[in-house]
C-alpha cells in the first residue's frame, strides 16, 4: 500500500512537471505578439530571426522563469510554515513576513531607486532582512514564557504586525513620484516586474540551494508532524530544526517577494493543493507544491499577457480572483 501511494505520488509530480513544461511552451507562443509552435522552436535551435529571438530570450523567457521560480519560492515557503505551525492558515502573508519583506524593498526603491541603484544582488538581500526581522518581531510578541507558542497565537500576531507594516509603507509610498508610485502599486499587488536575466540568475541559486536544502530535511518535517514530543523521542533537536526551517521559508518567501511583489494566497494555497493530490509525506509534498505553485503563477502571467482587460492588469490580481473561491472553500472547512 505504501509502495502503490509512493508510485501514485510520483506519477502526479511527472504529469505537473509535463503539464508546466506545456503550459510554458504555450506561454512562449502566446501573447500581443504571437509565434507559432515551429517559430519557437526554430528559435530554440538556433534558427530565429533576430526579431523572434528578441520576443523569447528578451520578454517572454525570462518572465516565465521568473514565474516559475517565484511559485517555487512561495508554494514551498508557504508549506514550511504550515507544517511547522500545523495550521492550514500559515503562510508568509498571513504571518506577515511578506509584508515585512516588502517594507524593506520599498524603502530601498524610496531612497535609491531614483539614483539607478536597483541592485538585483541587494533586492533580495534586503528583503530577506526585512522578511527575518518581521520573523523575530512576531515571535518575540507570541512568545509566553514556559508555554509552547500557540499557532493561532502565532497568526494572529503576524496579521497584526502585517497590518502595521502596511501603514508604514503605504506612508512611505505617498511621498514616491508618479513614477515609482506606479511601480510600487504594481509590485504590491503581485507584479513580475524583475523580468531581467541580471535579477533572475541571482534568484536562481537562492531558490535551488534553499529548496535542496528544505528537501534534505524533508524526513524531519515529517517527524515534527508527528509532534513535539514524539519528534524529541526519536532525536529530532526541535528548537534548532524549527529555526533552520523557519529562516529557509523567510528566505524563500522575501526573494520571491523582491522580485515578484507579494503572491499572498499562492503560499496559502499551493500546500492545500499538493496535500490533497499526494498527501502528507514531505518527500511528495514538498515538490507538489513547488510545481502546483509555478502553475498558478505561469498560468495567470500567461493569461494576463494574452488576454486584454483594458489596462495592464498584475499578475497578483488574476491569482486573487482564480483561488478566491477556493480560499472561501477552505475557510467554510475550518469553521
Amino acid at each position: 500500500m505504501k509502495l502503490s501511494r509512493n508510485t501514485k505520488g510520483i506519477s502526479i509530480i511527472l504529469l505537473l512537471v509535463v503539464l508546466t513544461l506545456l503550459v510554458a511552451v504555450l506561454s512562449m507562443n502566446v501573447g500581443k505578439m504571437n509565434l507559432s509552435p515551429l517559430e519557437v522552436f526554430k528559435v530554440i535551435i538556433g534558427e530565429g530571426t533576430s526579431k523572434q529571438n528578441l520576443i523569447v530570450f528578451d520578454f517572454r523567457l525570462p518572465r516565465i522563469v521568473l514565474s516559475i521560480l517565484v511559485g517555487i519560492g512561495m508554494g514551498i515557503s508557504g508549506c514550511i510554515m504550515q507544517s511547522l505551525l500545523k495550521n492550514d492558515m500559515a503562510s508568509p502573508g498571513t504571518l506577515g513576513i511578506s509584508s515585512g519583506s516588502g517594507l524593506f524593498v520599498l524603502m530601498y526603491i524610496t531612497l535609491f531607486a531614483s539614483e539607478g541603484l536597483l541592485s538585483p544582488i541587494l533586492l533580495p538581500g534586503l528583503a530577506f532582512a526585512g522578511g527575518l526581522t518581521s520573523a523575530f518581531l512576531i515571535f518575540m510578541f507570541a512568545f509566553r514564557r514556559g508555554r509552547d507558542i500557540s499557532p493561532t497565537g502565532l497568526i494572529l500576531t503576524g496579521v497584526a504586525m502585517g497590518s502595521g507594516y502596511s501603514a508604514l509603507s503605504l506612508m512611505l509610498t505617498l511621498r514616491l513620484d508618479k513614477q515609482q508610485y506606479d511601480f510600487a502599486l504594481r509590485w504590491q499587488a503581485g507584479d513580475l516586474w524583475g523580468d531581467d536575466w541580471s535579477y533572475i540568475m541571482v534568484l536562481l541559486p537562492w531558490v535551488l540551494i534553499i529548496c535542496f536544502y528544505v528537501f534534505y530535511r524533508s524526513n524531519t518535517l515529517n517527524t515534527l508532524n508527528l509532534g513535539n514530543q514524539t519528534a524529541s523521542g526519536l532525536g529530532v533537536a526541535i528548537k534548532r530544526e524549527f529555526i533552520g526551517l523557519t529562516i529557509a521559508a523567510v528566505a524563500l518567501a522575501s526573494g520571491s517577494v523582491a522580485l515578484g511583489g507579494n503572491f499572498f494566497f499562492v503560499g496559502m494555497v499551493s500546500p492545500h493543493l499538493a496535500r490533497k493530490l499526494v498527501g502528507p509525506n514531505h518527500k511528495l509534498l514538498l515538490p507538489t507544491t513547488a510545481l502546483v505553485g509555478a502553475l498558478v503563477i505561469l498560468i495567470a502571467d500567461t493569461l494576463t499577457r494574452t488576454i486584454s482587460f483594458g489596462a495592464a492588469i498584475p499578475t497578483g490580481i488574476i491569482i486573487t480572483i482564480l483561488v478566491t473561491p477556493y480560499f472561501l472553500y477552505l475557510l467554510s472547512k475550518a469553521s
